[in-house]
């Protein structure tokens, strides 16, 4: 099982708690694997609503980003957690996506990012917020 270059369990890189409403969108195959071990009583669903604490999106696509943050904005509520995962250049994968794209679109829709870090060994990971004063 593959957490990334620390060690540290994507669980709680991601910040996933007990009881979480959590949505995966787009993820790889392997998604569950990567989230061994899983806190009791959370529960994945494959697109997110108004329930939604945090979502994990995989795009490779600028339009689907863009597309997905703007609709991200009117969905979720604005103390929900929106990472962002986008294939490494290591990976080979084809791509127009990078943690500099997603900064470009995401902060003028009031997202700031807080955090980055490796999901696998072909994902990196961007964790966006609403900026406080538009809370």
């Amino acid at each position: 099982m593959t957490h990334g270059y620390s060690g540290t369990p994507l669980v709680q890189k991601l910040g996933i708690k007990p009881g979480d409403h959590i949505a995966a969108i787009n993820p790889p195959e392997h998604y569950l694997e990567l989230l061994d071990p899983m806190p009791a009583g959370v529960r994945i669903d494959e697109d997110a609503s108004a329930e939604t604490r945090l979502v994990h999106l995989f795009v490779t696509e600028q339009s689907v980003l863009e597309a997905q943050l703007a609709r991200m904005r009117t969905t979720l509520v604005p103390t929900a957690v929106l990472w962002v995962s986008w294939p490494k250049r290591t990976s080979k994968m084809p791509t127009d996506v990078s943690e500099d794209i997603i900064r470009e679109l995401a902060l003028p829709m009031g997202w700031v990012d807080v955090k980055v870090c490796a999901v696998d060994q072909v994902w990196s990971g961007l964790k966006l917020m609403v900026r406080t004063a538009l809370r």
